[in-house]
């Protein structure tokens, strides 16, 4: 059963026959009911499946991370979804068993937001790395107030260790302190977010580091 929300000449929402109503984002919009498959996936289907589950694997534990760095991606496709339709499209490489994702060609941001001139990275004592950049701004998008976003992700362990809102802009560094309980082959990754949260910056790959 489905329900005329605005009268009987607005959208609906439900089941009717084989057509569901139903909303997204304030879009509303009407789908047919799936039919039953019968024929076996072909080959192409079971590569796109496999790239699926390989992205969803990837991102899951920076989740909360790129839903920050890809706030207002679209109208359509914001967050996790609009971070996976990214990476489906630009960092998958190899085929088959050789399929793998690139994580230097990986955004975990993406926005107009400027970044700060001569931003770099520096790796200090211990499990702490430090990023430097011109605390100056000049740009009308660029703010005093903005905030450095950080990540390093050890990819084959899972285990990511974030700062998504950092020093300010104004601050000209920031160090990332990563846990001692964490080792292995950290990717590092930088972005800006603005300080009324409006927008963000695409994000900068660095390099690895060991711990």
């Amino acid at each position: 059963m489905a329900k005329f929300n605005e009268g009987i000449n607005g959208p609906f929402q439900g089941k009717v026959g084989r057509v569901v109503g139903a909303n997204w984002k304030g879009i509303p919009y009407m789908r047919s009911l799936p039919k039953k498959r019968t024929s076996p996936p072909t080959a192409g289907e079971l590569a796109n499946r496999k790239k699926w589950v390989l992205t969803q694997r990837w991102l899951k534990p920076i989740q909360d991370f790129v839903r920050i760095g890809f706030k207002g991606y679209s109208l359509r496709s914001e967050g996790f979804v609009a971070a996976k339709s990214y990476l489906l499209k630009n960092a998958i490489t190899g085929e088959g068993e050789t399929l793998a994702i690139d994580p230097a060609l990986v955004k975990l941001s993406w926005g107009n937001l400027p970044l700060p001139e001569n931003l770099q990275m520096t790796r200090l004592e211990g499990k702490r790395v430090q990023f430097t950049w011109d605390p100056l701004f000049t740009h009308e998008l660029s703010h005093k107030g903005d905030q450095i976003m950080m990540l390093a992700y050890n990819v084959e362990k899972d285990r990511a260790v974030s700062n998504p809102y950092g020093q300010v802009r104004a601050h000209g560094f920031d160090i990332l302190e990563i846990d001692t309980s964490k080792t292995g082959t950290f990717h590092i990754y930088v972005a800006f977010v603005a300080h009324d949260r409006s927008r963000q910056s695409e994000s900068v790959y660095f390099s690895t580091i060991e711990i």
